[in-house]
Parts: structure tokens; sequence; C-alpha cells
């Protein structure tokens, strides 16, 4: 491939970033208010834990996408803690917390 067609893939992939990039913040928004929630102990319904397990799923893919292989497995964690419980030992709310924030940064400093 050269240069030019190269260059021509890199400035489409910037633009479809962009594209999904406030979609991308709103799913992993989603994986921290479901973290917020449980870290103070609150409980989550089971609709709030699908959802926020279907955007980790989501991001998962995306991420994927752009060659963000870390956010991915990182993405595939978080849909296994909250696809794998009905109640959420301390651990398991701390690395979701871990993951959100390291998620976050990960789509911030990409952007």
């Amino acid at each position: 491939m050269g240069d030019a067609a190269g260059s021509q893939i890199s400035e489409a992939m910037n633009r479809l970033w962009q594209k999904f990039l406030p979609q991308m913040e709103e799913r992993v928004a989603t994986l921290q208010n479901a973290a917020g929630h449980l870290s103070t102990g609150a409980s989550i319904s089971r609709e709030e834990q699908s959802s926020a397990a279907a955007e980790a799923h989501k991001l998962a893919g995306v991420l994927g996408t752009f060659g963000l292989q870390e956010g991915t497995e990182l993405a595939r964690e978080a849909e296994g803690l909250l696809e794998g419980s009905s109640s959420f030992e301390p651990t398991a709310v701390a690395r979701l917390n871990d993951i959100a924030e390291r998620l976050k940064v990960m789509i911030a400093s990409r952007g």
C-alpha cells in the first residue's frame, strides 16, 4: 500500500473515531454509573446490569476496530463481571471502577 493510500485510510479512521467518540464516551459513562452505584453499596436492577454489560460488549468491538486491543480486553472483562453475578463482591466492584476509568482515559487520549 502506498503512502497516499495509507494516509487516506488513516484519515478515514480518524473521521470514524470522531463520529463514534460520543457513543464510546456514553458507553463508558454507563459503566462508570453502574460501578458508582455498586461502590456505594447500592444495587442495580437486572435491566441496568444488562444494559451496562451490553455497552461493555459494544465497546469491546469498536475499540478492537480501532486497534485498541487493551481496550477490547478491558471491555470484555467488564462485560464478564457484569454478566457473571447477581451480587457483587467489593473486589469486583473495585475492578469494574478501575476498568471504566482506564477505558475513559484510553478513549480520551486517542481522541
